[in-house]
């Protein structure tokens, strides 16, 4: 099912709908409010109906995107396989103008995300993950593969966190590793992507998700060698025998907290 010529079409796609978010990235642009007030921008939109069009153009497959999030639980409870979108990832890193937003474009086989793409338009990078195949990075039309990072005895633990939104809890979990840490800051989907490239250590994330944040990246980590499990809170981040996150199980969109790891 997946083509050489297929995972090409949709990084195509995805830089395709890069550039749209990048036309409206150098101007001025309208700000609107989501019914959960999160920011909507016009570059939401754009790259939304740049994607569903290219997907729709090499697929039959259904499509599930945060712009159209509206399918009934009844409809996407049939789904075996779709496509699973975040066309701006970091809306608020886009509307601040720090380039830390990507785009991204998982497929997602009976729950598990086994081929996922992740452009930062603005970093000029480009993530590509294939399960059972490994996963690479494209800058400058460069392409390198990465894996995760294990930590060793001494070393100091990098922990991602998120520019925007910072955690109490990420403070008990950190007091709780052995040895110095560091914080890493970094918005969207890449700070998956961080540790599947072994730039960090660890990703926890105790707050609010949606699968259209993760499935993409996770996808990365997953090819890469990585793991991305389900955690109740930071006192259990480190179990080994941890949950696989997976998607479409349940009517909710919303992720449980998770651990990007090793």
């Amino acid at each position: 099912m997946l083509t050489d010529s297929l995972i090409q079409s949709i990084i195509d796609i995805s830089h395709q709908a890069g550039a749209k978010i990048m036309d409206i990235y150098q101007k001025d642009f309208a700000i609107y409010e989501k019914s959960d007030e999160s920011p909507l921008t016009e570059a939401d939109l754009a790259a939304h109906n740049c994607i569903e069009a290219g997907l729709k153009s090499v697929s039959d497959l259904p499509i599930l995107s945060e712009e159209s999030a509206d399918i009934s639980w009844q409809e996407r409870s049939s789904w075996q396989t779709y496509w699973l979108v975040d066309p701006l990832d970091g809306t608020k890193e886009f509307i601040k103008k720090n380039g830390e937003f990507t785009v991204n474009i998982a497929l997602i086989d009976k729950g598990v995300p086994v081929f996922g793409v992740v452009f930062a338009p603005v970093l000029e990078q480009t993530y590509v993950g294939v399960l059972g195949q490994g996963a690479y990075k494209i800058t400058a039309d460069i392409k390198a593969p990465i894996s995760p990072k294990a930590h060793t005895e001494g070393e100091t633990w990098k922990v991602v966190g998120s520019r925007s939104h910072q955690s109490p809890e990420i403070q008990a979990l950190l007091e709780s590793l052995s040895g110095d840490t560091e914080l890493v800051a970094m918005g969207s989907s890449l700070k998956l992507c961080l540790v599947a490239e072994g730039a960090a250590h660890l990703y926890p994330r105790l707050g609010p998700t949606s699968e259209w944040d993760t499935g993409a990246a996770q996808a990365v980590v997953e090819a890469a060698g990585g793991k991305v499990t389900i955690i109740e809170d930071a006192s259990d981040a480190l179990k080994a025998d941890a949950a696989p996150l997976r998607y479409n199980q349940k009517e909710s969109v919303l992720n449980p907290f998770f651990l990007v790891s090793c």
